[in-house]
């Protein structure tokens, strides 16, 4: 990461009083001043400050059961941001790896480990989430066979060139379904469903890898250091 925020994420120091500290010569990498506040640093470095090694503060691993009406963004834009409602200090370094529209509920993961964050948004990593769907329209049963197969071998959405990549779909009652995906695309499931001729009336997320949701609607909790590896390679 940066250098500059390398020492924002060390110390209580803000962006500007960090490039400050930089400019005035009063950091060192690896034992030689470093003047330039975007230089690359990484774990193995030994990045020091006026005489202090700096340690970067250690990650941290939530879960939370987003709420209606909430955004999963760090600033608030019409609705109240996710992180408002942790009762947290440096919320600014956490991010949700992730989000959810702001009319879908259930399980969000908040961190400021962004290669952690890879492991569970990055397609290729076939992390699943299983979203629990409200659909606008029944599905009989001659037509549950036909759909599970048709997600199966990928949706065609609108403005797409390629098909999406295989989902699981479980239809628990005529109009809820169960889907396991293992993408993230912009509205994925109500785009997914729309393709299909239907429209989602209510959305849920229930479960992602093999962590699946504990918690009531607004509370939070941190990861067990079990809970976290599971996402890691």
């Amino acid at each position: 990461m940066r250098l500059d925020k390398f020492i924002c994420l060390s110390t209580e120091l803000s962006r500007v009083q960090a490039v400050a500290s930089i400019n005035a010569g009063l950091v060192l990498v690896n034992g030689s001043t470093e003047l330039a506040q975007t230089t690359q640093v990484h774990e193995n470095n030994c990045i020091e400050m006026q005489g202090e090694v700096l340690k970067r503060r250690a990650f941290r691993y939530i879960v939370m059961h987003k709420p209606l009406a909430t955004i999963c963004s760090n600033v608030a834009e019409g609705y109240p941001s996710l992180l408002s409602l942790l009762p947290l200090s440096n919320t600014s370094e956490l991010h949700i790896a992730g989000r959810l529209d702001v009319d879908t509920t259930g399980m969000v993961l908040i961190t400021d480990d962004g290669r952690w964050t890879y492991n569970i948004t990055l397609p290729t990593k076939r992390c699943h989430k299983v979203y629990r769907v409200g659909l606008a329209k029944a599905i009989d049963e001659e037509a549950a066979l036909a759909l599970i197969d048709k997600f199966k071998q990928g949706i065609q959405l609108q403005g797409e060139s390629e098909l999406t990549l295989p989902a699981t779909l479980q239809v628990i009652a005529p109009q809820e379904v169960l889907l396991s995906i293992t993408e993230g695309k912009y509205h994925q499931v109500k785009r997914m469903f729309a393709a299909v001729g239907n429209k989602v009336r209510r959305l849920h997320r229930e479960q992602i890898g093999a962590l699946t949701l504990d918690l009531a609607v607004g509370q939070w909790r941190y990861l067990s250091d079990a809970e976290v590896l599971s996402f890691m390679d």
